[in-house]
């Protein structure tokens, strides 16, 4: 085995132990964030060519083509022109690219996927799988009946592919929406004032939140004397009154 590929398993292997989740998980991103990710569906090049270059900082020296995760990095002249060079990887191999933003970010934040995010992109896979050989079937038969189910899983999976890939490329903007604060500050949790209860052997409970009266409660409060003497009456309750 070479060393390239020794060093890919190292970091897929690496990858699992990560301890931290996405801000937002696949099922989350459309209520987190509608309106990018319509723009994420329609326009999904583009977004992977900003969610990418944000993704270094800004910084195009950075620049390695697909993030030095496939055998092609580095190999690209990505050094001479590394806006050109990324513009050609999100157009000719767009979901190479989107996948290579999203392992960037896991390595720099040590974030795991959960089982449903990959139960969700598992799914695109195997429904990507299933058409093309519905498609293969339906060329060496020549049914028209699998020719028609064919086209309608190719279209299917498309449809599931570009949803995904814009759920993926909405979660990383919120991820690095979270990592440059661009949530605002967290309001600030007062602490609540101690509470006091009154106790039966007090007369007048403590006042709370208020400050105290002059003069209140009135002094000798409850008079004296209190209760008169003799009271309740002698025979009081009456014989045979239930306890």
């Amino acid at each position: 085995m070479s060393m390239a590929n020794q060093d890919t398993l190292d970091k897929m292997q690496l990858r699992q132990s990560y301890r931290n989740l996405w801000h937002t998980d696949l099922m989350s991103t459309v209520q987190a964030d509608f309106p990018y990710c319509c723009f994420a569906f329609w326009c999904g090049p583009c977004v992977s060519y900003m969610l990418r270059k944000r993704a270094l900082y800004n910084d195009m020296s950075r620049y390695v083509c697909c993030a030095g995760y496939l055998p092609c990095s580095g190999r690209c002249g990505e050094s001479r022109c590394p806006e050109f060079c990324l513009g050609t990887e999100v157009f000719l191999c767009f979901g190479n690219s989107v996948a290579s933003t999203r392992f960037l970010l896991q390595d720099e934040f040590n974030i795991q996927t959960t089982q449903c995010d990959n139960c969700i992109i598992g799914f695109m896979f195997c429904l990507q799988q299933v058409a093309c050989i519905f498609s293969i079937v339906a060329m060496i038969v020549g049914s028209d009946e699998i020719q028609q189910a064919s086209q309608i899983l190719s279209c299917l999976s498309d449809a599931v592919y570009c949803t995904v890939c814009a759920c993926m490329q909405t979660q990383h903007k919120i991820e690095m929406d979270k990592r440059d604060g661009k949530f605002g500050p967290h309001p600030v949790m007062s602490v609540p004032p101690f509470q006091q209860m009154s106790r039966i052997d007090q007369p007048v409970p403590p006042p709370v939140g208020y400050p105290p009266q002059p003069g209140y409660p009135p002094a000798g409060y409850p008079p004296a004397g209190y209760p008169p003497a003799g009271y309740p009456p002698a025979g009081y309750p009456p014989a045979g009154y239930p306890r």
